[in-house]
């Protein structure tokens, strides 16, 4: 795709081409508004959140945010196919953590910071 010009001159912009370049990654901003869109939901934050800092299972889930096993799992259900959660099977018991990778570390960070509450790590 041809850059269109500029319509106005403001200052000189070293990075002009690199800006432009990573614009037309539409996928790549599409990744990045699906993570958001899930954390969009307070209670699926709150899951996300909790999630970082210890595993459980559904149960429990549901006994420390006051909701019912069914309505947790519809928030599970998006928060994992997204990647934020990884979950575990044992027997009967699935137990979800939040996933070990560097944008779930910067999205507890954020939160954290967010809320000015630090983690008890």
């Amino acid at each position: 795709m041809v850059p269109a010009e500029l319509p106005h001159h403001h200052e000189e912009n070293q990075h002009l081409d690199f800006i432009r370049e990573n614009l037309e990654r539409i996928e790549h901003f599409q990744i990045v508004s699906d993570v958001f869109r899930q954390l969009g939901d307070p209670t699926r934050t709150r899951i996300f959140w909790l999630l970082c800092h210890c595993e459980e299972c559904v149960i429990n889930l549901s006994a420390m945010l006051g909701m019912s096993s069914p309505a947790v799992s519809h928030h599970l259900r998006p928060l994992k196919n997204s990647g934020l959660l990884v979950c575990r099977r044992v027997g009967k018991e699935v137990y979800y953590r939040a996933a070990d990778t560097q944008e779930c570390r910067l999205l507890h960070k954020i939160i954290e910071q967010m809320m000015e509450i630090k983690c008890p790590k």
